[in-house]
């Protein structure tokens, strides 16, 4: 038995020690399958440039000079004597009022001239004849006062004779409708044969459209954001004071001609809100027309030593907006910043980045606060052309990438900007709003460690 028993006790050692190396080695194979590497992210490194201001807004096209035609006199519309939508030059002739009855009047004032002058031949004659009796005291002095009053008094009738025949002549001459500007004729309102009101009925209207005027406006809030932009230092006006402006037209095609911004009215318009702004543009093919809506794009700004990043690059966390960033360790550091302008596709970083920060744009999926990544360097954001020098604003070119109707809709607004005449204090944002459906564009959602989204 003791011997039975001693050779089952080593039986049972050996298998347990076996059994203990089995073990060792699968949990270490487990701790080694557990440790997968870490995920990779792309980031940018973030630079201070400067980043080109260009903002885009809705507005509405008007002629330079608008003239509605109305007739000076009343009377039947005889014909027409231009053809609808054609350029005329200033006097020429649009319509005839049928002159005949002023032909008449006329010639009766000239009638009444002409014995308002008989009448005065008496009186002076008159006159003339009890003169030499009244020196001589052989008339009263009465006779003669009034023989040189019924002179005067006939003067003055041949006088106002001869201010009612130039008011027939000139009512004569009213029956000739003539353009009082050079432009582009309206549509006729009235047929021939229609009775026109004097400085009432409206006859058609003249519109000059080279240059033209494209009007739009900006709320008080984006007026004092811009202002304030311009006062921190933020924000650089063009050297002349005033954006640079381009259009784009109802099909999406770009309008040849740039113009400039050169009005802003001082004056906030109690029933929208809103402060107007204007800008002339070149026409020189006639292609713009009054009433027309476009798209006006402003350039010329820039916005010295900024900082921008992607905007897919914004989260939204639980009470601000952060952004992903790669601390030297390798860990990821979520970031709450502060948003500005947009500039093209990017936002403008007002607060919370510095030059030299890593920021992860794609593979956010895979980031979780505090964990390790690898990162695979992207291309630096918003690099400005090698031969600018710092501290110059960018060009037209550069600028061309312009923020679309989103701009409007998302949150903390990127406000538009220009500037009408010389001064600053009148150069102010325009938002664009009104035409075209606008898409929101907002930042995503900040992961959470569970993979889900963060509330806002």
């Amino acid at each position: 038995m003791v011997y039975g028993n001693g050779k089952f006790g080593l039986f049972i050692t050996l298998f347990a020690s076996v059994l203990a190396a089995g073990l060792m080695g699968c949990s270490n194979a487990a701790s080694s399958a557990a440790a997968p590497p870490a995920p990779e992210v792309v980031a940018v490194t973030v630079q201070a440039r400067d980043l080109p201001a260009a903002y885009e807004y809705v507005g509405q096209i008007a002629g330079v000079r608008e003239v509605e035609v109305r007739p000076r006199v009343s009377g039947i519309l005889e014909r027409w004597n231009y053809t609808e939508g054609a350029a005329v030059k200033a006097g020429d002739s649009l319509f005839t009022i049928d002159p005949e009855p002023f032909r008449v009047e006329l010639a009766k004032a000239e009638a009444a001239l002409a014995s308002a002058e008989a009448s005065l031949s008496q009186a002076a004659r008159n006159s003339a004849r009890l003169k030499p009796l009244w020196e001589a005291k052989a008339v009263s002095q009465r006779q003669y006062d009034d023989a040189v009053s019924a002179e005067e008094v006939a003067a003055a009738n041949v006088e106002a004779a001869k201010a009612t025949v130039s008011q027939a002549r000139l009512n004569l001459s009213y029956t000739r409708v003539e353009a009082p500007i050079s432009g582009i004729t309206g549509r006729a309102f009235k047929s021939e044969g229609s009775l026109v009101e004097a400085e009432k009925t409206l006859l058609t209207t003249l519109s000059q459209i080279d240059p033209i005027h494209v009007i739009f406006s900006f709320t008080e809030a984006e007026h004092l954001k811009f202002n304030r932009s311009v006062a921190e230092g933020s924000l650089r006006l063009p050297k002349d004071g005033r954006f640079d402006v381009a259009l784009k037209l109802a099909d999406g095609s770009e309008y040849d001609h740039a113009g400039k911004v050169d009005f802003t009215d001082v004056r906030v318009n109690p029933d929208t809100g809103t402060i107007e702004a204007r800008a002339v543009i070149p026409n020189p093919q006639h292609l713009l027309r009054p009433g027309q809506f476009v798209r006006v794009q402003l350039t010329g700004g820039f916005h010295p030593g900024a900082i921008a990043i992607p905007q897919r690059a914004v989260l939204e966390g639980p009470n601000a907006k952060i952004v992903l960033t790669v601390n030297p360790q390798g860990v990821i550091e979520p970031r709450p910043v502060q948003l500005g302008d947009w500039s093209g596709e990017d936002w403008i970083i007002t607060g919370g980045l510095h030059p030299g920060d890593k920021v992860v744009v794609d593979g956010m999926i895979k980031a979780r606060p505090g964990s390790p990544v690898r990162v695979a360097e992207a291309s630096a954001v918003n690099p400005t052309d090698p031969s600018q020098p710092a501290g110059t604003a960018p060009t037209a070119k550069q600028a061309s990438g312009l923020p679309s109707s989103k701009q409007s809709e998302r949150e903390g607004k990127a406000p538009s900007g220009f500037a009408g005449g010389a001064s600053e204090d009148q150069a102010s944002p325009v938002r664009a709003r009104g035409v075209g459906a606008s898409e929101e564009r907002s930042p995503a959602r900040a992961p959470t460690d569970n993979g889900g989204d963060a509330s806002p």
